[in-house]
């Protein structure tokens, strides 16, 4: 491996984005809709859907789901996924695995109470990891593609929790 590649992987290894927004909806219900892998294509920009694998109704550690995305280049993918915690209504995180089970990258849902009475703050995060990506390639074509990768990721998450909310909102969801 060349030291430019090494540098190049280093860069893209760990990078990371992180959004964190007050939603008026009680925290059992927020785990319900972030835990709703099924449904994320209703409220996320790129990710289309998702199922559950080999029967699994309910996140738990070592639980597999796939998921499908779709990036504004037209370009489609699915992946799978593996949970890696799920402590409701707190914390749900999740790997996504390259084609040979590396960690591409982790995301996860933090979930606190917020300041007002049935709100909740709601900490999402990014981290890539060690395995192959979308991301990663693109930073092999051209460094500069991260950044711009890290911003649109930073807005989708945004716009998915907002949506969530939104949603939620609409459905006179039992508070």
């Amino acid at each position: 491996m060349t030291n430019e590649r090494r540098t190049l992987m280093d860069m893209v290894t760990g990078a990371q984005v992180a959004v964190a927004l007050t939603v008026p909806i009680p925290r059992e219900r927020m785990w319900d809709l972030v835990t709703a892998v099924d449904r994320i294509g209703e409220w996320s920009p790129e990710a289309t859907g998702g199922s559950w694998c080999d029967g699994t109704q309910a996140p738990a550690p070592g639980a597999r789901f796939i998921g499908r995305n779709r990036f504004p280049s037209g370009f489609e993918s699915k992946v799978t996924c593996v949970v890696i915690e799920a402590e409701r209504p707190g914390v749900f995180a999740w790997s996504v695995l390259d084609d040979a089970d590396l960690v591409g990258s982790t995301w996860r849902y933090e979930l606190r109470e917020g300041g007002e009475p049935g709100s909740t703050l709601v900490h999402h995060s990014f981290t890539h990891g060690p395995g192959a990506s979308g991301a990663r390639a693109d930073a092999e074509a051209d460094p500069r593609m991260l950044d711009s990768r890290l911003v649109t990721l930073c807005r989708n998450m945004t716009t998915t929790i907002s949506a969530m909310a939104a949603a939620d909102s609409t459905m006179g969801a039992v508070r």
